[in-house]
């Protein structure tokens, strides 16, 4: 196996990536080939973690060949690239976006498998930035009920311990979710690590064997029945010296009035672990008390001018969206106010065919009319020439006069009827006008022409935005003394007094559907945490209080 090359697989958090390497390959080479494929830059928190030949999970040693290391023998070998160490404050600390993601799909693992305990109302904050970081956004027309059924929300642990279903959880995620509209992908990756971070297992390696916790801030002491709450605790500004003979472990503190901390593991390859992890912790804890190198300085200023330029970005896209929604709010008013119109239009259209229809019966009228009096004219003339007949004929006879007469009446009888007529037709025409007079001026009324279009439609809003900038605090050492400023900290929860009241009323709707069955040891040192109003950073400074050599009998009585 070892004349030739060799396949690896590399799986970092978000892929799966693979090389070839040479017998001769180290640790190093391994490790650089990775961090340079997935172009990271903070590689002081990470390693490659492995399965040893017991079924033990160990760190690849990268001053060592890789064959040369406990790995199991297979075709392929397998690694996991994984965060080794973590930073005190990942607002601080964190520089790269590749860094950030990293962190965030492995500390969103860790509380979803339950490796790292979560309470249930901090879950649910959690899982709506979880939710901005994959989707951005909350859109109810793509985000409704039953969407988010194949992601991964809540811990198991806190779904069996409330008689909810999962549109119950959804419901809640969703209306946090949408409290985060506007904030970018890795604003909310940044914001869920910051609630994290204070939570009370958050970063620490703990052995069971040794109820002995290893993380940024250094060595923490638990009791056998409570794994959340150390009860003693030293900085690693307190200790100069780290050894181990066998399964014998050994920490020299700083005071030399204080005896050495010692303490016995089951295995030789625990202690080389803890070993490994305090040293690895010790060191980045001192370089953050000291200047950052050119390096390190040239990286935060290009993260800090991409932060800011995605910031600018960012609301420049939430301007757009902005003026977009209110364009198409005045479009959506506009329609209606066009299909008003149409409607009036249409509406005035058949009142004017109403009145073009009149006007026709008015004009035939008006014609009839005329043709009546031609009509009447030419039987008064008619009936003129007959009188005129019958006074120039005295002398006709008798029964000429009396036909001649007879004739004379029916003309008049016509006459009069046709007078009739026109004087019905000329009071039915006059009825009729003034019906069209008034249809033209319910026409005018609704004339397209004298409306005008909402001239407001093109009027952009104007919109403010807040941002807030973080100040970094600059230590003083001229006392040689090292700041233990993580004792000065307060939860991010304290910090912001609206969600605060938030996570209290969620808690209490909760606590309505809780299941008094499925609470676990945990669930019950959580609630007792509350009720005593402790947390991660009051706990830390109630067992780093007194002197070390006080803190180390303690320890010994324990």
């Amino acid at each position: 196996m070892s004349s030739k090359a060799l396949n690896v697989r590399v799986i970092t958090m978000d892929a799966e990536l693979e090389f070839t390497i040479l017998p001769s390959t180290t640790g190093k080479q391994l490790f650089d080939q990775v961090v340079k494929t997935i172009n990271l830059r903070e590689i002081w928190y990470f390693g490659l973690q492995y399965l040893d030949t017991k079924g033990f999970t160990s760190w690849l040693k990268l001053n060592k060949k890789v064959l040369k290391q406990d790995i199991k023998k297979e075709q392929t070998l397998q690694f996991k690239f994984r965060a080794k160490f973590y930073p005190e404050d990942v607002a601080e600390e964190i520089i790269q976006d590749v860094t950030l993601r990293l962190f965030y799909l492995q500390v969103k693992d860790l509380l979803l498998t339950d490796e790292v305990y979560c309470p249930p109302d901090q879950a649910v904050l959690l899982a709506s930035y979880a939710m901005q970081a994959k989707y951005g956004d909350h859109a109810k027309e793509e985000h409704g009920s039953g969407s988010l059924a194949n992601d991964r929300l809540i811990p198991q642990r806190v779904l069996n311990q409330f008689k909810m279903n999962m549109s119950e959880w959804e419901n809640r995620v969703i209306t946090w979710w949408a409290d985060h509209r506007g904030m970018n992908r890795e604003t909310a990756m940044l914001e869920y690590l910051k609630i994290a971070q204070d939570l009370d297992q958050y970063g620490v390696n703990k052995g069971s064997e040794l109820f002995l916790g290893v993380d940024a801030l250094g060595l923490t002491i638990y009791d056998q029945n409570d794994k959340l709450n150390p009860k003693v605790g030293f900085p690693w500004s307190e200790i100069r010296n780290i050894s181990f003979n066998d399964k014998k472990f050994v920490i020299k503190p700083v005071d030399k009035k204080a005896q050495d901390f010692v303490f016995y593991a089951p295995r030789l390859r625990i202690n080389k672990r803890i070993l490994a992890l305090c040293m690895g912790n010790h060191e980045l804890y001192m370089r953050r008390r000291k200047p950052d190198s050119i390096e390190v300085q040239q990286m935060k200023q290009q993260a800090k001018e991409e932060r800011i330029q995605r910031q600018l970005e960012q609301e420049r896209l939430q301007r757009e969206m902005c003026a977009r929604e209110a364009a198409e709010q005045k479009q959506h008013e506009y329609e209606a106010k066009m299909l008003s119109m149409k409607e009036e239009m249409e509406s005035a259209q058949r009142d004017l065919e109403v009145a073009q229809g009149r006007i026709r019966r008015l004009e035939d009228q008006i014609y009839e009319l005329n043709e009546a009096k031609r009509l009447l004219e030419e039987k008064e003339h008619d009936l003129q020439s007959l009188n005129r007949e019958f006074a120039s004929e005295r002398a006709m006879s008798e029964e000429e006069r009396s036909r001649l007469l007879n004739e004379i009446a029916l003309h008049e009888s016509r006459v009069t009827e046709m007078r009739s007529e026109v004087k019905n037709k000329t009071e039915e025409m006059n009825k009729l006008k003034a019906e069209v007079e008034s249809g033209k001026a319910t026409a005018h009324i609704y004339n397209p022409g004298n409306g005008h279009l909402p001239t407001e439609f093109n009027d952009p809003d104007d919109l403010t935005n807040a941002h807030v900038e973080l100040s970094t605090f600059q230590e003083g050492d001229s006392n040689n003394v090292i700041p233990q400023r993580e004792l000065d900290r307060i939860i991010v929860t304290d910090q912001d007094m609206s969600l605060k009241h938030k996570l209290e009323l969620l808690t209490r709707e909760l606590d309505n559907a809780r299941d008094e069955q499925a609470i676990t040891d945990f669930d019950v040192l959580h609630m007792e945490n509350k009720k005593q109003g402790r947390d991660r950073y009051k706990t830390l400074r109630q067992i780093r209080s007194g002197n070390t050599k006080r803190r180390i009998d303690q320890y010994e009585n324990m």
